[in-house]
């Protein structure tokens, strides 16, 4: 859509990601390509000898559409662009199956 900038939004919502209130030994870590348009939230911490790693947000950017690969939040990150004005026809929830897509109220491609 012309006159959203994408990538700064996303790179928006993904922040917010990170002021949550997880325990303090959780570090959370932006993680941006911008040159490949590809946004993540990571989570590291210890479990006592084990250490833990996930990505708790992936989105990409890719032919003009916000692919959300990855979301393990409650809010829905989708949800969230939405509310910055960006249209559900460009966004991709590219964690559900093709098939599904189609019936989620958002761009199924």
């Amino acid at each position: 859509m012309e006159g959203i900038n994408y990538p700064e939004l996303v790179k928006t919502v993904l922040g917010r990601h990170t002021e949550n209130h997880l325990p303090e030994e959780t570090e959370k870590k932006l993680i941006f390509d911008c040159e490949r348009n590809s946004y993540l939230v990571v989570h590291l911490s210890w479990e006592g000898e084990k250490r833990t790693y996930g990505s708790v947000i992936h989105v990409d950017i890719k032919d003009g559409k916000i692919w959300i690969q990855r979301d393990l939040t409650e809010e829905g990150v989708a949800n969230e662009l939405v509310e910055l004005g960006v249209p559900k026809t460009d966004i991709v929830l590219g964690f559900r199956s093709p098939h599904v897509r189609q019936f989620t109220g958002f761009a199924s491609v």
